[in-house]
């Protein structure tokens, strides 16, 4: 399902997430997005680290939810502040910040993803 507004990118991988789909995880990326792993490292694209932190995080079995707190939008780029809550593998919560861009489809897609910052 495409994102059709910068809230759903967040949405869409949080559901791919929960249901175990490393693909439709990825596909809500650009091929150059960056996002750092649980250690801070980023990894850049939908190259071979990014799938492998984001298939790790998937075998862990998250029982993940997101809410948007706030979009602030110039043109087709979106910057979202977010909350998200996790109860598995261990009770977490983090207020991630993203950047995602309106792609010439008019779909959406996160350029950088910082789901980590931990402290929610």
């Amino acid at each position: 399902m495409p994102a059709r507004n910068p809230e759903d990118v967040g949405r869409l991988i949080v559901e791919a997430i929960n249901n175990g789909d490393v693909e439709a995880a990825i596909a809500m990326y650009e091929p150059e997005a960056a996002a750092p792993d649980r250690q801070g490292e980023v990894s850049s694209g939908t190259t071979d680290t990014l799938r492998q932190n984001t298939a790790s995080f998937i075998a862990s079995k998250p029982d993940l939810k997101v809410e948007v707190d706030k979009v602030i939008r110039a043109g087709d780029i979106a910057l979202l502040y977010s909350h998200w809550s996790m109860t598995n593998p261990e009770p977490m919560s983090g207020r991630p910040v993203a950047v995602a861009r309106r792609q010439p489809d008019g779909n959406w897609l996160f350029v950088v993803d910082d789901p980590v910052t931990l402290g929610g």
